[in-house]
């Protein structure tokens, strides 16, 4: 069945929440939602929908950043431990009509990247939706034990899409291949790692590990930084992860160029030296 097409018309259903979810049961409780609910509608429910039709909880997981947590004055050293739904919110599945919009919205979106400008940006149809600053690949060769060999940094460029999403990311360092829980924030302060999605892409067709994921020291975002995957900021990695569906195209340029609203033209540093 076509979502854009859905036909059968079914009403908006609330679900109240009978306790409170933190992070680290959010993803098995929404997939408990969609379990529970995919075959009262007639089309498919996905956690994506089900956040769209919500999107209140984009705000939520949002604002655990740690860094929006700390301008309100809260340490946070377990992110895990925050919580997403409480007992006074209400979901909804949203009624057919919605859904096929919020499915013909999905249809029409893509990410672009331009790695000297040092940005990510959602597009919905030709209107941007977000705009953010992200880190990019360094300019150098290094050995990595990740993959065992000498490894070129910079972010590959191209045409694809989103083909993976991991929920519940394991980190290691890509230099020694080994696995770390802590991480040293910029106001030198350790915590341990975040749970927030990691997005992987497929560019020209082929997976080569780039992924799309947040970094823990947005110092480091508008620079060529990172081991060849794009960092975003903690609360922008909840955003883009909620408008990249499976299948989201995704284009990852080198544009030097950029032209301003006002005709004028600004030259970008080559950060690449191509």
């Amino acid at each position: 069945m076509s979502h854009d097409s859905i036909k059968t018309t079914v009403a908006a259903k609330w679900i109240p929440i009978n306790h409170d979810i933190p992070i680290y049961q959010y993803f098995e409780f929404m997939d408990s939602i969609v379990f529970a609910y995919d075959s009262l509608v007639p089309y498919t429910l996905s956690e994506h929908l089900l956040v769209h039709a919500n999107p209140w909880i984009i705000d939520n997981l949002a604002n655990t950043d740690y860094y929006r947590m700390m301008a309100r004055d809260s340490f946070v050293y377990d992110q895990r431990k925050l919580l997403v739904l409480k007992t006074t919110d209400s979901l909804i599945v949203p009624d057919s009509l919605t859904a096929a919009s919020i499915f013909h919205n999905f249809k029409n979106s893509y990410l672009d990247v331009n790695i000297p400008e040092f940005k990510l940006r959602i597009y919905q149809d030709s209107s941007v939706l977000f705009t953010f600053p992200v880190r990019v690949g360094k300019n150098m060769n290094k050995y990595l034990a990740m993959g065992d060999k000498i490894t070129n940094l910079r972010t590959k460029s191209g045409k694809g899409k989103i083909i993976r999403h991991e929920r519940y990311p394991i980190f290691y360092n890509p230099v020694n291949y080994k696995r770390f829980y802590l991480t040293k924030r910029d106001d030198k302060k350790t915590t341990l790692m975040p749970q927030i999605p990691w997005i992987e892409t497929e560019i020209n067709g082929v997976r080569n590990g780039q992924m799309i994921h947040p970094t823990t020291n947005p110092e480091t975002l508008e620079k060529a930084s990172s081991h060849g995957c794009i960092g975003t900021k903690e609360s922008d990695a909840w955003i883009i992860y909620y408008y990249a569906p499976l299948g989201t195209p995704i284009t990852i340029r080198y544009d030097l160029e950029l032209t301003e609203p006002s005709g004028d033209t600004i030259q970008l540093k080559n950060i690449y030296r191509y």
